[in-house]
């Protein structure tokens, strides 16, 4: 399918669009303001016209550390307008986190927030890169040319005021983005110590969140409440771009909170809304939500068929749809649609979307799976990642030279091209909306001087589906309890990440270790359950 047939195959060209279609519309509310999408295409306008005064030129990467609302979306919009690619800074890092990405994607500049959800993420900046007291580029982060700091009166010697920097945009810049051009680049966690860099395009971005919103059923003025975070592919594609090509209101939250959010879709009269499944579970046990009046008609869930079940009888989405993806495939691979029989939705039965093409590989033969059948899932199509920024050996583990990613995800098609998702594979913890790499906690927990193993595996949590538990071996002759260790690692990793519980043992040789010394993480996470007393 020539998905160019559809929709808007770049930013700019969805926004006036938008513009086009409903100019008086408002494209974000939040606790930041209300904006319509006149005025983001002014906003876009005069930020595209900065960044090219401040010689910013297709290709070049530019980080936004702020939380949701309207000014990320314009930075957002405006970055990819002219061909820069975007990179969004996890408002949960820590100190070396936000190092490593700001590193390893070779920032050019970056827009900053001095507080950020109660952060202070200047003084985190200047612990890295103390160049910012004085001048850039420092040797910490050479590529780092400016820093532009927002909500700050003086910032540090080294850095631009956000007003200057809007200031010195004084000449009118076109738009000049092309479908191909990559937008994005997202760090997802994979199997490897540190996140990878997926790179995608504006085409994949684009169509994604038209297909996407389309099957949750958006029009033109619909609101739409997500408190996805916009550092995340579900906040920039399945809420951001979906809302900006069905020109739909987006309205949104620094941070979720299950009652200020129930307060907003009453107040805000929102039509939709978006949400995992710890997100839905916290929705639908608060205790306002049987006072409130809601006016949902439709939702995308990534929830279980218990919770998209209660979803429709208790939040009254009558129209909810279920989507599978991954950040490496921009994200939606498959999403069930608001007008099919609502049986069909509730099993989470998915269409591919179109013109993507969905294959069920058997992991022992690598043959390709009878229908039902279960086996890894492959996908090939538009939606597909550019690669792995810079890490080219990952790239070509993950896509084949035919074009076919391997998701290392688990599922099976049935024999009317529908997809069930059955599970992630490998070892990825799904911590909320969050995805953990288990060896990115061992890595940090290996650098405390008293550890000499750590292994980190899933365990059930009422509230977060999954928490990581570590078991860790100390080294000969040293103590330490597993209150002083969780202390240390709680100042060196972001907290979704941090374990919710340590248990010091002497060895995993009773637990199961395989031929080559290695740790079966499933039967340890089955041994943490029963242990922890978890069902």
């Amino acid at each position: 399918m020539d998905i160019a047939r559809l929709c808007p195959l770049t930013t700019e060209d969805a926004l006036q669009r938008a513009v086009a279609l409903a100019p008086d519309v408002e494209a974000i509310v939040s606790p930041e303001g209300r904006v319509t999408f006149a005025e983001l295409a002014d906003r876009v306008a005069r930020i595209r016209a900065a960044l090219v005064a401040a010689g910013v030129a297709r290709g070049d990467h530019v980080g936004i550390c702020l939380g949701n609302g309207p000014r990320w979306v314009a930075l957002f919009l405006a970055i990819g307008s002219i061909g820069a690619v975007a990179v969004p800074v996890n408002t949960r890092f820590k100190a070396d986190e936000l190092a490593y990405g700001l590193r390893q994607s070779r920032v050019r500049l970056l827009f900053l927030g001095a507080r950020v959800l109660k952060v202070d993420f200047l003084a985190m900046l200047r612990g890295i890169c103390p160049g910012i007291d004085a001048a850039l580029p420092d040797p910490a982060l050479p590529d780092l040319a400016q820093v532009v700091v927002l909500d700050d009166a003086a910032p540090p010697a080294g850095t631009t005021a956000w007003d200057a920097f809007l200031t010195a945009g004084t000449q009118a810049a076109p738009a000049t983005c092309t479908p191909d051009d990559a937008l994005l680049i997202q760090y997802t966690s994979g199997t490897t110590s540190f996140p990878k860099g997926v790179m995608l395009a504006h085409r994949s971005m684009c169509a994604n969140g038209f297909v996407s919103g389309g099957r949750m059923g958006l029009r033109i003025a619909d609101r739409f409440h997500s408190a996805r975070p916009f550092f995340h592919v579900a906040g920039t594609t399945l809420s951001i771009l979906s809302c900006l090509q069905h020109a739909t209101t987006l309205v949104t939250m620094d941070r979720f909170e299950p009652g200020e959010a129930l307060r907003l879709m009453e107040a805000e009269r929102c039509t939709h809304f978006s949400g995992n499944d710890t997100m839905a579970l916290m929705l639908l046990n608060h205790p306002d939500r049987a006072q409130r009046r809601l006016a949902l008609r439709g939702a995308w869930a990534a929830a279980s068929p218990a919770i998209v079940r209660r979803i429709i009888d208790e939040l009254g989405a009558r129209d909810c749809v279920v989507g599978y993806g991954l950040s490496e495939a921009s994200p939606n691979v498959a999403q069930s649609c608001w007008w099919e029989a609502e049986e069909v939705r509730v099993s989470a039965r998915m269409r591919p979307q179109p013109g993507i093409d969905i294959r069920i590989r058997d992991i022992a033969t690598g043959r390709d799976c009878a229908p039902g059948e279960a086996g890894e899932i492959l996908v090939r199509g538009w939606s597909v990642m550019k690669g792995y920024f810079d890490k080219p050996a990952e790239t070509a583990a993950a896509l084949d030279p035919n074009g076919w990613l391997s998701t290392g995800d688990i599922g099976r098609l049935g024999a009317d091209g529908r997809l069930e998702f059955t599970g992630r594979a490998k070892e990825i913890i799904r911590v909320g909306g969050e995805n953990v790499a288990p060896s990115e906690v061992e890595d940090i927990l290996h650098r405390h001087p008293a550890i000499r193993q750590a292994v980190v595996v899933g365990v059930p949590d009422p509230r977060l589906m999954e928490v990581p538990c570590a078991f860790v071996i100390l080294n000969d002759g040293v103590t330490a309890t597993d209150a002083e260790l969780l202390a240390w690692a709680r100042d060196r990793m972001a907290g979704f990440k941090l374990p919710r519980h340590l248990v010091l043992v002497d060895g995993f040789e009773a637990i199961g270790m395989t031929a080559s010394a290695k740790v079966q993480r499933k039967p340890l996470a089955a041994h943490a359950a029963k242990l922890l007393g978890l069902g």
